[in-house]
């Protein structure tokens, strides 16, 4: 096989990011086989067109079950709402399609075991599955993962992650899907929480064991949105609808080490539009990353002279950094759409040399129960273990 053909489910904020990672990874990276853009999907069938011919799919389709017959399709790409990423999953995995889902795996965990199960199963005859958590492949966090591999922090103690939005501050902003716990799942906690989990397991290498958490709703009711397909945002009409899932979650963790961490996910932190903050304290030292400054790791070596000592600013745009030699001359900065593009690379690499890819719908499942016990937590008002 020298074409691997690509099915895309979805063209809104997130089929726009993951099409033009499928345009780009091809024309940076050397690819050992070369993904070809053949269908977008998507119910409207105007809309759907006119996003093919801006985003450069070749042929679209309105029922999403088309593509799982097509022989030119071998990749089903999953950009939709999460209530329908088990249904289109499974059923692609069934049919012998590679998937990839984005995040959060699922909306609930039932759905997530169903969801690894049938990877699992797909994977004994080939067929590779990954869920998308693109901020595990900004070089910086992909550089903080290796020094704590390395154990230049030593003995891990305490974790603090963040992840800080202002979308829907002003209380006029109108409902979307995303504010539909049906459609969505959760809110604050699923949309964005879920990536700080991931990030921080997977920079750490550990896991969540424990969780004591609080969710809240601070606006109940909005303006419904004159269009279903707002996204971010849209016109707000006259009714109003009640807001389903969380504005905010906050939680501390107790990780399978002992580590501490403390966790913060919200859309009403006025000013931030997209600040991921994760601090990674160990005996021997320190990594701390804000993606507002995506490119940059700061780094304290506790074991240097303490009249010297102090934290170190790692520009990772260097060859040496994880993906960057594809790119641009060092200080020649990365941006947002750059972990996709490095997202399709690892996914096409691991299809062509039947590897596993990560992070599996297994880990999207782990990620999916911490959730669901800190929303359970916020419910009892005691800590939860994570199940395994």
């Amino acid at each position: 096989m020298t074409d691997l053909g690509i099915g895309l489910i979805g063209y809104a904020f997130m089929g726009a990011a993951h099409s033009q990672a499928w345009r780009s990874a091809p024309r940076f990276f050397d690819l050992p086989i070369n993904p070809t853009m053949n269908v977008l999907c998507g119910r409207n069938a105007d809309a759907v067109q006119a996003a093919a011919g801006k985003l450069g799919w070749q042929e679209t389709e309105t029922d999403w079950r088309k593509l799982l017959t097509r022989d030119d399709v071998q990749v089903i790409d999953v950009c939709t709402p999460g209530d329908s990423h088990a249904e289109i999953a499974i059923a692609a995995l069934e049919a012998g399609k590679h998937v990839l889902c984005e995040k959060p795996l699922a909306n609930t965990v039932a759905e997530a075991e169903a969801m690894a199960a049938a990877a699992a199963k797909a994977n004994a005859q080939g067929i590779r599955s990954m869920v998308g958590f693109t901020y595990r492949r900004v070089p910086a966090i992909g550089l903080a993962r290796q020094l704590v591999a390395e154990g230049k922090l030593g003995t891990i103690r305490h974790v603090r992650a963040q992840y800080l939005q202002d979308w829907i501050a002003d209380p006029e902003a109108p409902l979307s899907w995303r504010l539909d716990k049906e459609r969505a799942g959760s809110g604050a906690l699923g949309d964005i929480g879920a990536h700080i989990v991931d990030l921080t397991q997977y920079i750490t290498g550990d896991t969540i064991a424990e969780v004591s958490g609080q969710l809240e709703t601070f606006v109940k009711e909005r303006p419904v949105a004159s269009s279903e397909h707002t996204g971010l945002s849209g016109t707000a009409g006259t009714e109003r609808g009640p807001v389903t899932v969380d504005d905010a979650a906050v939680f501390l963790a107790k990780f399978a080490s002992g580590a501490l961490g403390v966790f913060e996910a919200t859309r009403f932190a006025t000013g931030r539009k997209n600040a991921i903050r994760i601090e990674i304290n160990g005996s021997d030292g320190s990594l701390a990353f804000d993606f507002e400054d995506m490119n940059v790791l700061h780094y304290y070596d506790a074991t240097e002279d303490s009249r010297t000592a102090g934290f170190r600013r790692i520009l990772a745009t260097e060859a040496v950094h994880p993906y960057v030699e594809a790119w641009w001359p060092p200080g020649h900065l990365l941006g947002y759409e750059h972990g996709f593009t490095h997202q399709v690379v690892d996914l096409v690499t691991a299809i062509a040399e039947g590897t596993d890819p990560a992070p599996s719908f297994a880990d999207g499942l782990q990620v999916q129960r911490v959730l669901a016990a800190v929303e359970t937590s916020s419910t009892s008002r005691q800590w939860q273990e994570i199940s395994s």
